[in-house]
C-alpha cells in the first residue's frame, strides 16, 4: 500500500489537475474530462481499469477522500470531488478561480 500511497500522492502533488478515471465510465468520468477539456485546462489522467494496481490505487482514495467513486478529481492539490462537484464549482465560478 506504500508503493499505491507514494504514486496517488506524487500524481496529486505534480499535476495541477488530477484525475482518476475509468475508460469505461462514459457518463461522469468522460463528462468531466469533457468540461476540464473545454475550459482549455491541462490534466493528467490516470485510467484506474487500465492500472494493474487500480484497485488498491481506488481503496487509497477512498481511505484518503471518503470518495470510492470515479471520477475522483484534485485541483491544485485540493480534493474537488467528482463530476458532480465538478460541475457545481463551474456554474458558480470557483472552478475558473481554482484554474486561474
Amino acid at each position: 500500500m506504500a508503493q499505491v500511497q507514494e504514486l496517488v500522492e506524487k500524481i496529486i502533488n505534480e499535476n495541477k489537475v488530477a484525475v482518476f478515471s475509468k475508460s469505461y465510465c462514459l457518463a461522469y468520468c468522460k463528462r468531466a474530462k469533457d468540461v476540464l477539456k473545454k475550459l482549455g485546462v491541462e490534466f493528467f489522467v490516470i485510467e484506474l481499469d487500465n492500472e494493474a494496481n487500480g484497485a488498491a490505487i481506488q481503496d487509497y482514495l477512498q481511505q484518503k477522500t471518503g470518495q470510492r467513486t470515479v471520477p475522483n478529481i484534485f485541483i491544485n492539490q485540493k480534493h474537488i470531488g467528482g463530476c458532480d462537484d465538478l460541475l457545481s464549482a463551474e456554474r458558480s465560478g470557483a472552478l475558473q478561480k481554482a484554474l486561474a
